[in-house]
């Protein structure tokens, strides 16, 4: 058994590395091509659209790595079978059974090879490649409507409901077009702040720059007489429970973020009373897609047993691309679906895969048992 081990893990390696380079060579090319457009501005170099390029290709390996496992281990199935060397493994012994369990451990191996490469190097790569765009093209746009972010804290007139609100990011990084809403139990606006930029330290504490605050009095303190207090002040320091962490997340895309920090977002806004589901579905997402080798390579062992002694490889790996981005589409699909409907997260994230392994064992009993 150490030799059949030794013999289809080594053939499928060899075709999933195969596979995996020519897809991110070719994502790498299309990445460096769109590039090439923003070359001379404000000192961006061919050299910088190379690196840009190069730092999201473990993000390409990440989302691509499930694909790549399918078509190399069909090639390498359907290779086997149509040189008769898989029927000659099965009359040596190899029962369905068995040769399921030696690709579900392989599979397996794949699996801890995305998790690693999508939890560990991708978020870190697709972060400093958005930092360093963003840093040629003058800072980092966050739509029309910009990044909200909330907290709830405690003072000496009762409890305080904190909106904060981010524009864009500056080409170093610092946050620009701030303001802060400040209301009271009633709902009503006590404190508002408006900042031309800041940046948040490593204690919470913002220091914002050309800050002006505006106070509005109780209802009780307008009565006596007392009236909204402006004042301009050129730094602020404003303490906040809203750490760099948690403006990250809010401000840089989802794909910079590991499965830990979705978790850790994901129950922030749910304590703040936001909207999380969008969050919630990708950390989900995150956390099951590396099983997606695993449903790959039990989608591609039926492939061994259609007997083809000549031809219909090229076929089949056509196949294999198909039932990949059939799969890639699903899963997209099922997110954006969850979101609408209200799904449970973790129902919409692993109904995908669900299906896929329902539909591999469907066809890989029906192959074992009438062909």
């Amino acid at each position: 058994m150490r030799t059949v081990r030794r013999l289809l893990y080594r053939d499928i390696v060899w075709s999933v590395v195969f596979v995996a380079v020519a897809f991110l060579s070719l994502f790498y090319f299309i990445d460096f091509v769109d590039e090439l457009e923003g070359i001379g501005r404000n000192g961006y170099t061919v050299w910088h659209a190379a690196a840009g390029s190069a730092l999201e290709v473990p993000g390409h390996f990440y989302e691509l790595f499930p694909i790549c496992v399918l078509i190399g281990t069909i090639y390498s199935m359907a290779r086997l079978a149509q040189s008769s060397e898989y029927t000659i493994l099965r009359t040596g012994g190899l029962g369905p059974a068995r040769a399921l369990g030696l690709l579900t451990l392989l599979g397996v191996l794949f699996a801890a090879c995305t998790f690693v490469i999508g939890d560990y190097l991708a978020p870190v790569t697709e972060r400093e490649a958005v930092l360093m765009k963003a840093g040629f093209r003058g800072g980092l746009q966050l739509g029309r409507t910009g990044a909200w972010l909330k907290e709830r804290r405690s003072t000496p007139d009762g409890e305080r409901l904190v909106s904060v609100n981010v524009a864009r990011t500056g080409a170093r990084g610092e946050l620009e077009g701030i303001r802060i809403f400040e209301l009271d139990a009633d709902g009503r606006l006590r404190v508002r702040i408006q900042a031309r930029r800041g940046q948040v330290g490593a204690d919470s504490i913002w220091q914002l720059e050309d800050a002006e605050r505006t106070d509005w009095p109780t209802p009780e303190q307008a009565a006596s007489g007392q009236a909204v207090k402006v004042t301009q002040q050129p730094t602020l320091a404003w303490p906040s429970s809203l750490g760099a962490d948690v403006v990250a997340a809010a401000v840089l895309p989802v794909s910079t973020m590991t499965t830990v920090e979705l978790w850790r977002y994901s129950n922030h806004l749910s304590g703040q009373e936001q909207a999380a589901q969008r969050h919630e579905i990708q950390f989900w997402k995150k956390a099951l897609y590396p099983l997606a080798c695993v449903v790959m390579v039990a989608l591609a062992l039926p492939f061994a047993y259609l007997h083809a002694r000549s031809g219909g490889i090229s076929l089949k790996v056509f196949g294999g691309i198909m039932l990949g981005i059939s799969f890639v589409l699903l899963n997209n699909v099922s997110g954006h679906l969850g979101m609408l409907r209200n799904w449970t997260p973790w129902v919409a994230a692993a109904t995908p895969g669900l299906v896929y392994l329902a539909l591999s064992l469907a066809a890989f009993t029906w192959l074992v048992r009438f062909r």
